[in-house]
């Protein structure tokens, strides 16, 4: 699961949409009612199969978009799709379904085919401020992180200066200027309008905190951002932190909440088994059958490459599984949580020529953060 774009935030700031997926059916397991009035699931609004409008379709898009990254349920992306449908792939698309086109494309991990979407949009429309929003997200995955300022630049240019602003701070963050990210997006939540943009901002400032080597800090931001707005992105990264200081039971609770996505049992399951609880067993039998029924489908091996790398090793203590899947993930994203994956996969194997083969892959890129700091400046961060 990747971090909500900043497109997405604007896409639906002011939406409030409710909606519940019991964790058993997002789990993915067999359901036995014990009655006829029992409730399996509860779905949101169904979409209309045509929109009649560009307007209409994008609010149909949005609304599903919200509903995907709020459940952890790609069904919604679909939903998203079939409304974009007589505009998907056209090359006179609005320059906004075009943009909406790639938040659906990027949610699906699908980053070549969103960039290229976003650059033909934004060729005919400069003025997109979610597209270039979108593009630095983009950039920021590659490791591109002097591309990722320059987009960030077109955002306040068309017009979305605080949006522009954290999209800077992130990115600087990420190559270290940690006091400054600090201390920029103290500033923007003081401004922010509303809670779910504080929310959003405090959730910034916690992946800055956690960089910088700061884990109270960083605690404390997440665990307000999530009393503000839950967010499922946020919760997984809060849940990860607790994880890798040995606050495993608390980890639990963070997650209790979530939809049984397989980033989410993966951390469950790990936390079990921290905990020397033997439920982790089965959990970890589940996600081998999930991924297993992915490859009986033909799914792009690629796009759930990260959590079998962390399946392989959390879960299997396999580590040379684990960098063979850590590898082709890298090659999609390379998020600071990639690197970590990598790089303890690689060490963990023994495998001294591809960890040093990494790590001067990882100095290229400029990214800084505590946590690869045993691999980076003879272990200083």
């Amino acid at each position: 699961m990747i971090r909500p774009s900043l497109l997405s935030l604007l896409l639906v700031l002011g939406a409030s949409l409710q909606a519940t997926v019991p964790m058993a059916l997002a789990a993915g397991r067999d359901l036995s009612p014990t009655s006829d009035s029992q409730v399996v699931e509860s779905l949101g609004p169904r979409i209309r199969p045509l929109a009649a409008t560009p307007e209409a379709a994008a609010a149909a898009a949005r609304q599903a978009i919200t509903q995907a990254r709020e459940l952890a349920d790609p069904r919604y992306l679909g939903r998203a799709q079939a409304a974009l449908a007589p505009w998907w792939n056209q090359a006179d698309a609005p320059a906004a379904l075009a943009v909406l086109q790639a938040t659906v494309q990027q949610s699906r991990h699908e980053f070549a085919a969103a960039r290229v979407t976003l650059e033909r949009a934004l060729q005919r429309d400069p003025s997109q401020a979610q597209g270039w929003l979108t593009l630095a997200t983009l950039d920021r995955l590659s490791g591109r992180y002097a591309d990722a300022l320059v987009a960030c630049g077109q955002v306040a240019r068309a017009g979305a200066p605080l949006y522009a602003a954290a999209c800077q701070l992130e990115t600087r963050s990420l190559r270290g200027e940690y006091d400054e990210a600090s201390r920029g997006l103290e500033a923007l939540r003081r401004q922010a309008p509303d809670a779910a943009t504080q929310a959003w901002l405090l959730s910034l400032l916690a992946e800055n905190e956690e960089r910088a080597g700061r884990d109270a800090a960083a605690l404390a931001s997440y665990r307000a951002s999530l009393a503000l707005a839950r967010d499922g992105y946020t919760a997984l990264a809060a849940a990860d932190l607790l994880l890798r200081t040995g606050q495993a039971a608390e980890a639990l609770r963070v997650l209790a909440a979530e939809p049984a996505s397989d980033a989410v049992m993966l951390r469950r399951a790990h936390a079990l088994k921290l905990m020397g609880d033997a439920g982790w067993k089965a959990m970890a039998s589940e996600l081998r059958e999930r991924f297993l029924a992915l490859d009986a489908r033909g799914d792009d091996p690629a796009t759930h490459a990260r959590e079998r790398a962390l399946g392989a090793l959390w879960l299997e203590a396999d580590p040379r599984r684990a960098l063979m899947a850590a590898q082709i993930n890298l090659g999609l994203q390379k998020e600071p949580l990639d690197w970590w994956l990598a790089l303890q996969s690689a060490d963990q194997a023994g495998h001294a020529a591809e960890l040093a083969a990494l790590r001067a892959a990882l100095a290229q890129t400029g990214l800084r953060d505590a946590r690869l700091s045993r691999w980076q400046n003879g272990g200083k961060p």
